[in-house]
Parts: structure tokens; C-alpha cells; sequence
């Protein structure tokens, strides 16, 4: 979708996308840029936030962008301020920011990394949602979508922690659709299996490891980001709009053996 976008049908529209200096959130903040959407980026490091928007406006897209750690709440605070100081709007929210610091027998997981992952991976994405809430119900047009994970459907034995939170995450999405509807904002989610990217490089840098995630993916294949982003575009479109409360797969066939 990012490289034949016919139309800018999302012209006038303001994103904001965490963790989206690279990978599945850069490829989403792209999509959304080339659609005709202004879009906002963050990130922890400041070389990779200015790379990024640096790369996004060389495409003509409208991009900003800033340090942020969500699991921070001055800085999730500041992510949204920085969006309406120089749009003063907000009308679409993609929360990708994940982490996983554990890979491994699920009961080996120490307190520390636990508290990090629901941290991050669930509470962050909530408090940053409600922080946006009253933006995205003043635009008439809000949206919300989350980036959760196949791991979530089944949980995966190396990444048995990192699928519960994803299991939560795409739980709290329905929730959250149900509670936001009648502020006229949609609640959606992608749930991305094997993508290559460094997030996900411990799954296939090995051979071994890479041949037995393969066996489990009909296509036979690894997916890309922009595969990701072409869902989330499609998802925050007026095309999509008695879409609400859904996940949509982008796995390759993996989970469908679910």
C-alpha cells in the first residue's frame, strides 16, 4: 500500500505512532505520511528520532518527531503536548511501543522483567490512550489502534510472558472500543506474527530457530513492516469506519492452526 497510496485520503488527519523509528512503527508512520497524514514520531534516542523524521520528510511527508519513553508519564504527557503545539489536533494514535527482555523457560522470568513488561506493554498503552482521549474525541474522527501480536491468540513457549501481555492488550482493545464508542472513537488492533525486524531478530538470526518458525507459517514466510502498516492504514480510513473492537491478523497463515 505505501508505494501505490492513489489518493490522500487521510489529508488533514494528525498520527501520532510510538516507538516509530524504526521497524513496524516507522513502516506504519510512513503509510499514514504517504496517505496524507501528518505524523508525529518518538522514541527514546534523539539520533534515531531525527533519522527517522529526517527519512519521513525526504518522502514529503509532513513529520515530526521527539524523545519520548512511554512508560514514563511526564514523558507520555509530553508526546501528546508536542503533537498539539504544532498541529493542535490529534485524530489518530498508534501505540506500538513493546518490550520483551526475556526469551526463554517462561518460569524463569524475574520480577524486574515482568513489572517492565506489563509496564510497557499494557499499562503504558492505556494511560497514554487516555491521555489522548479528549483530542481524539474532539476530532470527530478518532482513532486508536494497538500493535499486539499472534503470541497473543497462542501463547509461545520462548515468549511465554511477552504473549500474556499481549493476550491483556488485545483484551483491554475491546474494552476500550466498547467504553469509547459513543465518543466516536474507533478501537482496533493488529496482531503482527513473525515480521523481520530487530525486535524480533532472536526468532530467525539462528538457523535452527529460523526453520522451526517457518514450519509454523502457511506462507512459508517471514512478514514485513510495511505488511503491518498497510492493515493500521486501512484500519484508521473512513473506509474502515463501522470497524471497531477488532483484530486483524498479519501473520502468513500462522493462526490459522490456532
Amino acid at each position: 500500500m505505501a508505494s501505490s497510496v492513489a489518493t490522500k485520503f487521510l489529508t488533514d488527519r494528525v498520527a501520532l505512532v510510538t516507538a516509530s523509528t524504526k521497524g513496524i512503527g516507522f513502516a506504519i508512520a510512513k503509510q499514514l505520511g504517504a496517505a496524507g497524514a501528518s505524523v508525529v514520531v518518538c522514541s527514546r534516542k534523539e539520533k534515531n528520532v531525527d533519522e527517522a523524521v529526517a527519512a519521513l520528510r525526504l518522502e514529503n511527508i509532513d513529520a515530526h518527531g521527539t524523545t519520548a519513553h512511554v512508560g514514563d508519564k511526564n514523558d507520555r504527557t509530553k508526546i501528546i503536548n508536542f503533537t498539539l503545539d504544532r498541529f493542535s489536533k490529534l485524530d489518530i494514535l498508534v501505540s506500538n511501543a513493546a518490550v520483551n527482555p526475556h526469551y526463554g523457560d517462561m518460569m524463569s522470568v524475574s520480577d524486574s522483567q515482568w513489572d517492565k513488561m506489563l509496564d510497557l506493554n499494557v499499562k503504558s498503552a492505556f494511560e497514554l490512550t487516555k491521555e489522548a482521549v479528549p483530542h481524539l474525541e474532539a476530532s470527530g474522527r478518532g482513532n486508536v489502534v494497538f500493535v499486539s501480536s499472534v503470541a497473543g491468540y497462542s501463547p509461545m513457549n520462548d515468549i511465554g510472558a511477552y504473549s500474556v501481555m499481549k493476550t491483556t492488550l488485545t483484551g483491554m482493545s475491546k474494552s476500550l472500543a466498547l467504553n469509547l464508542a459513543r465518543r466516536n472513537i474507533r478501537v482496533n488492533t493488529i496482531a503482527p506474527g513473525i515480521i523481520r525486524t530487530d525486535f524480533s531478530q532472536a526468532l530467525f538470526s539462528d538457523e535452527t530457530e529460523k526453520q522451526k518458525w517457518l514450519s509454523q507459517i502457511a506462507q512459508r514466510r517471514f512478514g514485513d513492516p510495511d505488511e503491518c502498516a498497510d492493515a493500521v492504514t486501512f484500519l484508521v480510513s473512513d473506509e474502515a469506519s463501522y470497524i471497531s473492537g477488532e483484530t486483524i491478523g498479519i501473520n502468513g497463515g500462522m493462526q490459522a492452526r490456532i
